[in-house]
């Protein structure tokens, strides 16, 4: 239980999880992390079965999951339904955003009704890609978390 604790406390340099199946995104992911810097180990999945096989399995606490929406096996949305759902999951309080390029009013819609963190639509230029995934992290690394408040961080 004590190193379950001690988890929970540092989950801000856990690793991001980030659900792409396409190549060259993950890439790019992979170089705009690097040249920002962050310590975060970077975990990448082609599809949300296997991050959600990961979660479940790893000993690890993410610090955010980052996740496309048209991915194959199990999509975005019923990833993020699973994880709700499962309440020894949710009570991890994992950030879950989606970061991707199917943008519409109703997928956005859809995202908040399943209480997202946040829906990104990635840009195609580098710089603006660099100052989103900036700004998700700097937000998500200064945001209290339910954890930091049971573990008398604050």
């Amino acid at each position: 239980m004590q190193d379950e604790q001690k988890q929970l406390i540092l989950n801000k340099n856990g690793p991001v999880i980030i659900i792409e199946d396409d190549p060259d995104d993950q890439s790019f992911l992979t170089e705009i992390f690097t040249k920002l810097n962050y310590q975060n180990k970077i975990i990448f999945f082609s599809d949300g079965q296997e991050a959600l096989d990961y979660i479940n399995t790893s000993k690890d606490l993410p610090f955010l999951i980052l996740s496309d929406i048209n991915m194959p096996k199990l999509d975005g949305f019923a990833l993020r339904e699973k994880l709700k759902m499962d309440q020894k999951l949710s009570n991890k309080c994992i950030p879950y955003l989606f970061f991707t390029t199917a943008s519409s009013q109703k997928a956005v819609i859809d995202a908040y009704s399943q209480s997202v963190q946040g829906f990104f639509v990635k840009q195609t230029s580098m710089i603006e890609l660099e100052k989103t995934i900036s700004a998700i992290m700097e937000y998500w690394r200064r945001c209290a978390a339910p954890n930091d408040f049971s573990r008398g961080l604050h």
